[in-house]
């Protein structure tokens, strides 16, 4: 597939991976890119810049295609250094970044000095007409489908979509509810010229995810996701289980984030996924859940994902014939 996307990155089909938390490592990543997407190490997954610079280096024993490091800009009481960690990504000749969290302003300009190309996620519009003004070269825009912050709009990406292509002259991304090629190709005729997928990639062979926690994914339905965070405008959507159950009725009666600070940590996260207790900790899921019926290769995945997606356009072409 021959689109903006793939020319600016230099990959063979336009398939990206989310920067997950705790997910995004050099397996995925790797297996991701060998298959003819782009792979997404997860800086902040690295306890140290030293850490990404480790990862990054065995990524390259893993493969010899493109793949991106994702670095989350988000406010935090004790922030990570993350001019350290930008120096690993220089240092290690990484050309590819995508950025999430707050406006990535005060970074795009260290980025570009290194000839780094910028993925920025975006929640709305107006946020993605503010990254392109500061000279991000691509837009991954989030609906509300999908997993880990929304935003606060709760637009869906059958308006979001159409609305960002219309609004940017950079090529936008799609993500949010994507797991097959139905949802590619339809991402693609609003406007898109490529897709971001993190849920549909955590049901993979080679996502660093305990088989329990898999399993659970499988089981869930669409409906089996919950809204945290909504009281404190911080919004994340997380796969329905008793701690994110717990957090939505501590929400209802008022309690605030240091209330809930204990459930929802980052590190009892990481045990949930890696352990295989899913009710341990957070689990980060988008809506797409409902679609998402095996656990294939990445390799395999992305050759279904691109077969169906080329169908489900003939398809439609014939139908408007």
């Amino acid at each position: 597939m021959k689109t903006a996307v793939t020319e600016m990155l230099g990959i063979q089909y336009p398939i990206i991976q989310g920067g997950m938390q705790w997910v995004g490592t050099a397996e995925l990543a790797s297996a991701v890119s060998n298959a003819g997407g782009l792979g997404i190490l997860t800086a902040l997954t690295q306890p140290t810049p030293d850490d990404l610079r480790k990862e990054i280096a065995r990524c390259r024993t893993m493969t010899d295609k493109p793949f991106g490091v994702n670095l989350t800009i988000l406010p935090s009481i004790n922030p990570p250094p993350y001019d350290e960690y930008m120096q690993a990504i220089f240092d290690s000749g990484i050309k590819i970044v995508e950025t999430a969290g707050n406006n990535p302003k005060n970074f795009i300009g260290k980025f570009k000095e290194h000839g780094i190309k910028v993925v920025h996620k975006c929640t709305s519009v107006r946020h993605a007409i503010s990254a392109e003004k500061h000279g991000v070269d691509m837009i991954s825009i989030d609906g509300f489908e999908c997993a880990g912050h929304p935003g606060e709009d709760d637009v869906p990406n059958l308006i979001l979509i159409p609305a960002a292509a219309s609004a940017v002259k950079i090529p936008v991304i799609a993500s949010g509810g994507i797991g097959d090629g139905r949802a590619m190709a339809a991402a693609m005729a609003l406007g898109a010229q490529g897709i971001n997928m993190g849920t549909r990639f955590m049901c993979t062979v080679e996502a660093p995810i305990h088989p329990d926690v898999k399993a659970a994914l499988l089981k869930a339905t669409e409906r089996d996701t919950n809204l945290i965070f909504r009281t404190m405008n911080n919004t994340s959507r997380v796969l329905k289980n008793a701690v994110s159950d717990e957090v939505v009725a501590m929400e209802k009666s008022g309690a605030k984030f240091e209330e809930v600070r204990h459930l929802v940590a980052g590190a009892r996260g990481k045990v949930a996924i890696r352990s295989g207790d899913v009710n341990g900790g957070i689990v980060s899921a988008g809506m797409v859940v409902g679609l998402i019926h095996d656990i294939p290769t990445c390799k395999d995945l992305i050759e279904r994902i691109v077969r169906e997606c080329r169908e489900s356009l003939r398809a439609a072409s014939q139908m408007a014939a």
